[in-house]
């Protein structure tokens, strides 16, 4: 939960305690920002759980402003890892070999840097490498070094990011690869996705955390990896979307500063206003099909 959250998680968990369940206010030092849901439920001759990971706060208020994108799996991969992520912050375990997530601040930053290295290695041996990063802020200066790397080697290289980026795109010798969009419109763009062209495996990766080092080092987060063809292709339409926003992207300069989008040859585009009108055409085509089944 954000800070503003933290009297009304208080008040929460106080309530939960009252009617008899166990509440863990976490590990000392460390914030839990990681967004996470365990069901473990008998179901006829088996024990089965039911794992959610999103990349926003469970707040039904946030919810209404936010955009956030959300895994929903029983695949005993993630209900492993998840029930080892529980237990290592309920003090009961040490921190497992993941099967699925990287965890802050155990070997989320590795795994991001070793992702970055491993598109440099791939555009020097003249393979395609290419790195979409999609999150709130950018300020870590590790990772900035690894992506001015990347641009030198050759990476593409396009980032969206909302609010606070350190980096600066377009400069010849060190970010030239580099393109960085900004989308601020009515609904706050919150989701942290990250895209590794990898040789053509087309890996993506939800999160709970931005390139900072209060996520990468002070917090418990997590990533995780989206394996399935058709939810890929739902992520790979989601940024293709985006691109052609041609309302609320601003671009920015090597100066640090932003200029609006300009494309008089394309129609107008408005990312979130078509977001918001597809997600309404699936829930009215959910809503009838239940109809129709009584």
């Amino acid at each position: 939960m954000e800070d503003f959250d933290e009297e009304n998680n208080i008040i929460w968990a106080k309530r939960l305690e009252r009617s008899g369940c166990h509440v863990i206010y976490g590990l000392i030092g460390l914030k839990i920002h990681c967004k996470t849901i365990l069901v473990v439920r008998r179901e006829e001759d088996q024990i089965r759980r039911y794992v959610h990971l999103g990349t926003g706060n469970y707040n039904d208020f946030t919810a209404k402003l936010y955009t956030d994108y959300g895994y929903f799996t029983c695949r005993d991969a993630f209900g492993a890892d998840i029930s080892a992520l529980f237990n290592l912050l309920t003090g009961y375990a040490k921190e497992p070999k993941w099967k699925k997530l990287a965890v802050a601040p155990g070997n989320l930053r590795q795994f991001f840097i070793k992702s970055i290295e491993n598109e440099i290695k791939l555009a020097q041996k003249g393979q395609k490498a290419k790195i979409i990063a999609k999150m709130n802020a950018l300020v870590d200066e590790e990772i900035i070094e690894k992506l001015y790397e990347a641009s030198g080697a050759g990476v593409e290289v396009i980032l969206i990011i909302r609010g606070v980026c350190c980096l600066r795109s377009g400069i010849k010798g060190q970010s030239k690869n580099i393109k960085i969009l900004s989308i601020v419109g009515t609904f706050l763009e919150h989701s942290r996705i990250y895209y590794f062209h990898d040789g053509g495996e087309k890996r993506y990766y939800l999160s709970s955390a931005d390139w900072m080092p209060r996520n990468l080092d002070r917090r418990v987060e997590t990533l995780f990896p989206i394996g399935s063809d058709s939810l890929k292709k739902k992520l790979e339409d989601m940024f293709d979307l985006t691109f052609r926003d041609t309302v609320k992207t601003r671009i920015q300069n090597p100066n640090g500063t932003y200029t609006r989008l300009v494309q008089k040859d394309l129609p107008i585009l408005e990312s979130q206003i078509e977001f918001h009108r597809q997600a309404k055409k699936t829930a009215k085509k959910k809503i009838e099909a239940q109809s129709l089944m009584g």
